[in-house]
């Protein structure tokens, strides 16, 4: 009976769980709906909890290397018993907030980019930290325009990460933000070196930051120069992307050649702004891979299984213990 304690106590023989999601992938503002499944161990078990929390990795100042973090958590049940050997299922539906990063496009994943469901189960005496479901979070429409654009003007895709800071002009509801990062085509040369995506979506629309690399003689030493670009939902299917995007880069890059050093315009959708981010900068943490002319993520080749990125460290604690 002691020996039965002692396990029970480091939760040998408890219930297990085990999520299984809808659909294996999301968008920002939307939901991922799934079923949690908990088996019953040996003998009855007091279920505390059961949370839900959309996980990533990111860059921080704080740690040596890449830090998990939560975007969002909620418990999907509360204080029930499971008896021995019993089967219960718990639907859920959690919410993906609307500055989440994207993860997938066209069905690939970004090099650099992990994303997942995790499940954790409080038990009396003990909490089991349960699954980890991989999940893809796909562009909305207004993001998919605007990568499209770039790759039909001829960039290719470079990294891509998430970092912890804030951007000087731009509400955030969450303390990071994604870099999506490009080679420019050769009709840029002698403009930019390589320019830098940010999404920063509401339900409104999307703050388009763009961040251009210093060039030697081209912007002042040791910075790097940025524009924002307001832009509605609504406006996704009815604008020359290409064109839009071949302006803003063309406007900014000369802006900010022969001014550099201004703060931001906090321009509406639709209109644009320029200045300098004050936020958290740091070194891409995705593989620099090239994309074809096929499209912004053609010709990518993963780097890693998703089960690696997630679990695979120095350590062995994974990313997100």
């Amino acid at each position: 009976m002691v020996f039965k304690k002692m396990l029970a106590a480091f939760g040998v023989g408890g219930p297990s769980v085990d999520t299984v999601l809808d659909a294996a992938a999301a968008r920002p503002g939307g939901f991922i709906d799934g079923q949690v499944h908990i088996q019953g161990g040996d003998r009855e078990a007091l279920i505390e909890r059961v949370l839900l929390s959309l996980v990533t990795r990111v860059e921080s100042d704080s740690f040596d290397r890449e830090a998990g973090l939560e975007i969002n958590r909620i418990p999907v049940a509360e204080r029930f018993r499971v008896e021995a050997g019993e089967a219960r299922s718990v639907p859920f539906r959690l919410p993906v907030p609307w500055e989440t990063p994207i993860t997938a496009v066209y069905g690939q994943r970004l090099p650099g980019m992990v994303m997942g469901v995790r499940t954790e189960l409080e038990v009396a005496g003990g909490r089991d930290k349960g699954d980890l479901d991989p999940i893809a979070i796909e562009p909305l429409p207004i993001h998919q325009s605007i990568l499209d654009a770039f790759a039909e003007l001829g960039f290719r895709f470079k990294s891509a990460d998430v970092e912890h800071g804030r951007i000087h002009g731009v509400q955030q509801q969450l303390p990071f933000f994604q870099e999506i990062e490009f080679w420019p085509p050769q009709q840029y040369a002698g403009r930019i070196n390589e320019v830098e995506l940010t999404f920063v979506t509401n339900p409104q629309g999307v703050e388009v930051i763009l961040e251009f690399d210093k060039r030697s003689g081209m912007f002042q030493s040791g910075h790097d120069a940025y524009s924002r670009f307001g832009i509605a939902h609504a406006e996704a299917t009815r604008t020359d992307w290409p064109r839009l995007v071949d302006g803003w880069i063309r406007e900014a890059s000369d802006r900010h050649a022969s001014h550099y050093g201004s703060h931001y315009d906090h321009g509406s959708y639709g209109g644009h702004g320029h200045g300098h981010p004050h936020g958290r900068r740091g070194p891409g943490m995705g593989t620099a891979i090239a994309a074809g002319a096929a499209g912004v993520v053609g010709g990518i080749v993963a780097g890693e299984m998703i089960e690696e990125a997630f679990f695979d460290d120095d350590e062995g604690g994974g990313f997100f213990e």
